[in-house]
């Protein structure tokens, strides 16, 4: 039986920067129809990043089975060489020299708050490639990637039978409501954050827990205040796992989807699967970069166990 997880999202350059400073202190509530705002940024640091990129990262750590679906550049070799050494299966990732590889362009202020620019790249065209061509799978996913591929590898893995999560995180806008419910009708979970799921809910016109009777799981991740669980027509708070020193919040989002879809691969239940995430999101967030710390899953059993009481494994 496979253990593979099929990730369709974006595999991008995050240029990341150090705003010393708050953005609300100059952010004039009363002028935000006429904003012109420029924050110093001294620290500049580019990291390998994109969702697909991150999830795998983390699910590979944890020794899982990733397979990558999506599109880069013609820069985006270092991207491709560095997951395929790590042991990511690539196969199904497109490089197309006349596009550059999506760039995010992240500015984070003192209380961890972050205003992005994305350009999207050869992402755009990530629907050239089929979850079809990346079978067998166990379960999928769909984070943020170009809207046509969100919409064709979202019905291929209906199509094939295979359960996953609908992902849309930055994406979320780019859907209206009646394209939002039926992603939503078609899968198995939906994670998304406090805001994604307040403007999911606009957009739809269903409340949380109208979208959770739709999917076996709905998950809020709410930063450090823990994540919300609505599962077996249940509601469960999930308080966060214990952080040593925040450094950067870039890619925590990842990290736990990591870990939630490490523990789907192996059957576990929901409730366990959303704890080893939030552990995920607590060892990501001291170190910076989405792709730079280093995992010892001795660690993660002494921290899920420190947290939840009992052993991940």
């Amino acid at each position: 039986m496979t253990r593979r997880i099929a990730i369709s999202g974006s595999i991008a350059y995050d240029n990341i920067m150090i705003f010393d400073g708050y953005f609300k202190d100059h952010i004039l509530p009363d002028r935000v129809h006429i904003l012109n705002v420029s924050f110093l940024s001294p620290q500049l640091r580019r990291e390998f990043g994109g969702c697909a990129a991150n999830i795998a990262y983390n699910l590979h750590a944890l020794g899982g089975e990733p397979v990558v679906l999506g599109a880069v550049g013609r820069d985006g070799g270092d991207c491709l060489e560095r997951l395929r050494g790590l042991g990511v299966d690539v196969t199904h990732v497109r490089q197309l020299d006349e596009h550059f590889t999506a760039q995010a362009f992240i500015t984070t202020d003192l209380a961890d708050n972050q205003i992005t620019a994305f350009h999207p790249g050869a992402m755009a065209l990530a629907h050239t490639v089929s979850v079809h061509d990346a079978l067998p799978a166990a379960f999928g996913i769909v984070a943020p990637n170009g809207k046509a591929a969100m919409l064709r590898h979202a019905e291929e893995f209906q199509q094939a039978k295979i359960p996953f999560v609908f992902d849309p995180g930055q994406g979320l806008p780019m859907f209206d409501g009646a394209e939002l419910r039926a992603l939503i009708e078609g899968a198995t979970a939906v994670t998304v954050n406090d805001y994604e799921c307040q403007l999911m809910c606009e957009r739809t016109g269903w409340d949380q827990h109208r979208i959770a009777q739709q999917v076996e799981a709905l998950i809020i991740t709410r930063g450090g205040d823990g994540s919300t669980l609505h599962f077996e027509s249940r509601e469960v708070t999930i308080g966060p796992a214990a952080i040593t020193k925040p450094v950067d919040p870039t890619g925590c989002g990842d990290a736990y989807r990591g870990g939630l879809l490490f523990g789907l691969a192996q059957g576990w239940d929901w409730l366990r699967c959303a704890q080893l995430g939030s552990v995920m999101g607590a060892i990501k967030i001291g170190c910076q970069g989405a792709q730079n710390h280093q995992l010892d899953l001795a660690e993660v059993a002494r921290r899920f166990s420190a947290a939840y009481g009992s052993s991940p494994w």
